[in-house]
C-alpha cells in the first residue's frame, strides 16, 4: 500500500505543477493578483506530496518490500542500514525522485523566504520552477517509475552496485543533485526576468544566495565524489577527467563565473544581459550532465547506464527549456537596457576577465566531452580524448586566471589602481617567490614547472590574507581600530577571502601530487618488503574476514618509519555474493606530508600478489581546500545583504527598473 501512496502522490504533484506553472502566468497577463499568488500554495504542496512519495519510497528500501521491482533491483536484505537509505538514490528511478524533490524544496523555499521580492517576480520565479518540476514528474510517471511492482513478491533482492556501498557515496549524490538543480533557481529568475522585460540590481542581489548556494553543494558534491574514487575504486589518482566527471565540472566553472558576474551586476548595475546568458547557460549544463548520465550514450562507473528511449525525453526536455530560454532570451535581450560603464582597470574588469576565463576553459571541456559523442554519432568512429588534451587547454587558461584572482578584491569599483594593488600584493608576491625558490632548490631535477603551481596556490592564499589585512589595517591603525573594522566586516568578505584561499589550498594539492607522486607495482610474497617515499612496508600476508554482505580477502603491511612503527594497512579484495562482483578496498594511511596508499592485486601462481604502492603528497589538501571553499560559500550566504528575507527597506532601496530607463 506505501508504494501506492507514493504512486499517487507523485501523479498528484504532476498535476499541482502543471498548476503552479499555468494559473500564475495567466494571473500576471489578465493582472489578477489572486490568480498569481496560486504560485506560493501549489509550490508549498508540490513539495509536500513529492516529499511524500520519498518517504514512501525510502520506507520501501528500509523494510526490504522486494514486490517493488525498483527495491528487487537495487537492495538487498543482508545489506547495511545506511546502503538501504543511499541505495534509494543509488539508481535512476530513485536518483530522479530525489532530483524532483529538491527541485521542489528550491521552489518552496522561494515562497516561503521571497516574501521581499515584488510578487510579479517571485510568481513568475515559481511558474517557471513549475513547468521545470511537471516536466521531471511527467518523465518519472512515464518512463521511470520507482514503484512498479513485481507479483510474485522475490524471496530477496539483487543487490546495490557494490562501489556504490560507501559512506561517501550515501552523501555525494544529494549534495551533486542540490547543486545540479539548485541553478534551477538562476534559470527561473533568469526567464522570469526575461518575461517581465525588466532586470537591474536588485534581481543580481534575489538571485545571489540561491546560486551561492547552488554552488556550495556543487562544490561539496564534487570534491566527495573525487574523495570516493580515489579511495574506493583503487584508480590511485583524484580526477580522471571522465565524461561523466566533466558533466558535473563544467556547470562548477559557468557557476563560478554567474556568481561574480551578479556581482557586478548587483554592485555596478553592469553586465545584465551577460549575466542573464550566464544563468541560462549553468543551468542548461546541469541538464546536459542529466542527459549525459542517464541517456546511455557514455560508459562509465558513474554513469546509470539506461535505456536510451529515456535519454530522448531528457533530451526533448532539454530542448523546450533550453531551446525556450535561449529564444526568449533573443527576443528580450535587445530591450535590456545594458547597464553602467566602467573602466578596464577595475574590480568590474577583473570580475570580467574571470568570466572570460572561467567561460573559456568551460568550453575547452565541453569541446573535449562531446567532440567524442558527436565524432561517433556522425561517422561512427570512436575516439577517447584524455588528460593530454584537457591539460594543453585548461590549465595553460587556469594559470592567467589565478594571477588575477588576488588583484580583483583590492581594486576600486569603477575605476581601479592597478600599481597601488600590485603594491599592497608585494608582500604576498615575495612570499609567493620564495616559496617558489625554495621548492626549486628542492626538487632541482624537475619537474621545473611544479615548484611554480606551488607558488601560485601560496599566491592565492596569501593574496586572501592581504585582503582582509588591507581591509582592516592592519600594521597601520591601532588594535581597537583593527579589532572595530574586524567586527564591521561584511561577512561576504571573509567569505570570499576564504574561497580563494580554498582555491590556493586545492591546487597546492593537485600540484604537488601530481609532480612528485610516487608508484610501485610488485609481485611480493608473505615476508617480502618494499621501500617508498621513506616508509618501509613489510608483506604479513593475506588472511579471508567475513563482512556483512560480502566476504574479503585482507593483505596485511605492517608500516614503519626510521625504524618506527608507524600503522598496519589492511586493502583488501571483496566479494558481494548478491551482486556477483568484486570492489577494491585500498589502505591509506594520511599524514601531513600525504598519503601512503597500497592496492591488493590479484594473486599470482607462485604464491606471490600483485601489489601496487603510492605515495601521494599533499593530496589531502585537494579536499581540504574544496571544504574551505565550501565553508566560505556558507560565510558568505550568512551576510545579511545576501539573506532571501531581507529588511522591507532594502525592498524600496532595490526596486526593479522597466528596462531602458
Amino acid at each position: 500500500m506505501i508504494a501506492e501512496i507514493g504512486h499517487y502522490a507523485l501523479i498528484l504533484a504532476l498535476g499541482v505543477a502543471i498548476v503552479q506553472a499555468v494559473l500564475p502566468l495567466i494571473g500576471m497577463r489578465a493582472r489578477d493578483p489572486q490568480l498569481a499568488a496560486v504560485a506560493l500554495p501549489a509550490s508549498q504542496l508540490q513539495f509536500l506530496l513529492v516529499g511524500i512519495a520519498f518517504i514512501a519510497l525510502t520506507t520501501a528500501f528500509v523494510t526490504s518490500d522486494f514486490s517493488v521491482l525498483n527495491v528487487w533491483q537495487n537492495s538487498h536484505s543482508a545489506k547495511p542500514l545506511l546502503y538501504k537509505f543511499s541505495g534509494v538514490w543509488g539508481n535512476h528511478e530513485g536518483s530522479m525522485v530525489l532530483w524532483v524533490l529538491i527541485l521542489a524544496l528550491f521552489g518552496a523555499a522561494v515562497a516561503v523566504y521571497g516574501s521581499n521580492l515584488p510578487k510579479q517576480l517571485q510568481a513568475n520565479v515559481l511558474a517557471v520552477q513549475g513547468a521545470l518540476a511537471a516536466a521531471f514528474l511527467l518523465f518519472i510517471i512515464a518512463t521511470s517509475n520507482p514503484f512498479a511492482r513485481i507479483d510474485p513478491a522475490p524471496f530477496d533482492g539483487m543487490g546495490l552496485n557494490p562501489v556504490l556501498q560507501d559512506p561517501a557515496l550515501a552523501f555525494h549524490p544529494p549534495f551533486l543533485y542540490a547543486g545540479y538543480v539548485g541553478f534551477s533557481m538562476a534559470f527561473s529568475f533568469a526567464v522570469a526576468a526575461l518575461i517581465d522585460g525588466r532586470i537591474d540590481a536588485a534581481w543580481a542581489r534575489w538571485v545571489r544566495p540561491w546560486t551561492l548556494a547552488a554552488w556550495m553543494c556543487l562544490t561539496i558534491g564534487i570534491a566527495m565524489g573525487s574523495w570516493w574514487a580515489y579511495y574506493e575504486l583503487g584508480w590511485g589518482g583524484f580526477w580522471f577527467w571522465d565524461p561523466v566527471e566533466n558533466a558535473s565540472f563544467m556547470p562548477w566553472l559557468a557557476g563560478t563565473a554567474l556568481l561574480h558576474s551578479a556581482l557586478v551586476m548587483e554592485k555596478r548595475d553592469a553586465l545584465k544581459v551577460w549575466t542573464i546568458l550566464l544563468a541560462i547557460i549553468t543551468f542548461s549544463l546541469s541538464l546536459m550532465g542529466t542527459f549525459l548520465v542517464r541517456s546511455g550514450v557514455l560508459t562509465s562507473v558513474h554513469a546509470f547506464a539506461v535505456d536510451p528511449a529515456r535519454g530522448v525525453f531528457i533530451l526533448a526536455i532539454m530542448g523546450l527549456f533550453v531551446g525556450g530560454a535561449l529564444a526568449l532570451f533573443a527576443w528580450r535581450a535587445p530591450l535590456l537596457s545594458q547597464g553602467g560603464l566602467f573602466a578596464p582597470i577595475s574590480r568590474e574588469g577583473a570580475l570580467v576577465l574571470n568570466n572570460l576565463l572561467l567561460t573559456t576553459a568551460c568550453a575547452a571541456v565541453f569541446v573535449g566531452t562531446l567532440y567524442p559523442l558527436a565524432l561517433e554519432a556522425l561517422t561512427g568512429e570512436k575516439i577517447s580524448v584524455g588528460p593530454p588534451f584537457f591539460n594543453l587547454t585548461f590549465v595553460p587558461l587556469m594559470i592567467p586566471l589565478l594571477i588575477a584572482v588576488p588583484f580583483g578584491p583590492l581594486l576600486a569599483w569603477k575605476r581601479g589602481d592597478l600599481p597601488g594593488a600590485a603594491q599592497r600584493l608585494m608582500a604576498a608576491a615575495g612570499i609567493a617567490l620564495g616559496v617558489t625558490v625554495i621548492m626549486l632548490a628542492i626538487n632541482q631535477r624537475g619537474p621545473w614547472l611544479a615548484p611554480f603551481g606551488i607558488g601560485f596556490g601560496f599566491w592565492l592564499i596569501m593574496g586572501a590574507a592581504t585582503e582582509i589585512s588591507y581591509r582592516v589595517k592592519l600594521f597601520e591603525a591601532s588594535g581597537g581600530e583593527i579589532w572595530r573594522r574586524l567586527r564591521n566586516l561584511p561577512r561576504a568578505a571573509f567569505g570570499s577571502a576564504l574561497a580563494h584561499a580554498g582555491l590556493g589550498l586545492t591546487v597546492i594539492g593537485i600540484v604537488a601530487t601530481t609532480a612528485w607522486g610516487s608508484e610501485k607495482i610488485l609481485a611480493l610474497k608473505p615476508g617480502d618488503t618494499t621501500d617508498i617515499a621513506g616508509y618501509h612496508l613489510a608483506f604479513n600476508g593475506v588472511a579471508p574476514r567475513q563482512g556483512p554482505n560480502y566476504s574479503e580477502r585482507v593483505a596485511l603491511f605492517n608500516v614503519t618509519r626510521n625504524g618506527r612503527e608507524v600503522i598496519e594497512l589492511t586493502p583488501s579484495k571483496r566479494e558481494f555474493m548478491a551482486e556477483q562482483s568484486s570492489t577494491t578496498e585500498a589502505g591509506i594511511y594520511t599524514s601531513w606530508r600525504g598519503d601512503l596508499y597500497v592496492v591488493l592485486g590479484d594473486a599470482l601462481k607462485d604464491g606471490a600478489y600483485t601489489i601496487r604502492v603510492y605515495f601521494h603528497p599533499l593530496v589531502w589538501l585537494i579536499w581540504f581546500g574544496a571544504v574551505v571553499m565550501f565553508i566560505g560559500g556558507a560565510v558568505s550566504l550568512f551576510d545579511r545583504r545576501l539573506r532571501v528575507g531581507a529588511p522591507k527597506r532594502a525592498e524600496t532601496k532595490a526596486a526593479p527598473v522597466p528596462a531602458g530607463e
